[in-house]
């Protein structure tokens, strides 16, 4: 078996810790979702509409974290039966309806703003903004480099 190179096994050594950290975010979105009828995914679905209305696709896009656009898809038909969210026309592809955040959806996630400025404001402050902008440019570096290794393979 070849060896790693040194920044190899750096990253490697990085890879457990950045799953807990995941792991560790979704357990406060459970805390903060959870008195709110909601849930992680259907927090983080909701979300992503709040500026602009988004096909399922795109939603799946810009959410990442290996949700397919299928999950994407059931999450979002939830979201409108709680009448969370709804479907509108969208005027670039027929078949391709926009999901877009109703009154009611927008008041779920107002109502968790609190909760999560709490826990956003505690956290933030045990490392400090410098060290919380840099680890954020380290980590999109982080994934640049993946995507373009993976790209490249595809190649």
């Amino acid at each position: 078996m070849p060896s790693r190179s040194p920044e190899g096994d750096a990253l490697t050594a990085l890879v457990l810790p950045a799953f807990e950290l995941n792991g560790e975010f979704l357990a406060a979105a459970e805390m903060i979702t959870a008195p709110r009828e909601l849930t992680p995914a259907l927090w983080q679905v909701l979300g992503a509409t709040l500026d602009a209305p988004l096909p399922v696709a795109e939603i799946a896009r810009r959410v990442g974290l290996g949700l397919a656009r299928q999950s994407v898809q059931r999450v979002a038909n939830v979201l409108v039966e709680r009448d969370w969210a709804e479907w509108q026309d969208n005027p670039s592809h027929q078949r391709a309806k926009l999901l877009a955040p109703t009154a009611a959806g927008r008041r779920a996630v107002a109502a968790m703003a609190a909760e999560q400025h709490a826990w956003a404001d505690a956290v933030g402050a045990a490392l400090g903004t410098e060290d919380l902008d840099r680890l954020r440019s380290l980590i999109e570096r982080v994934i640049t480099a993946s995507r373009d290794y993976r790209r490249a393979q595809d190649g």
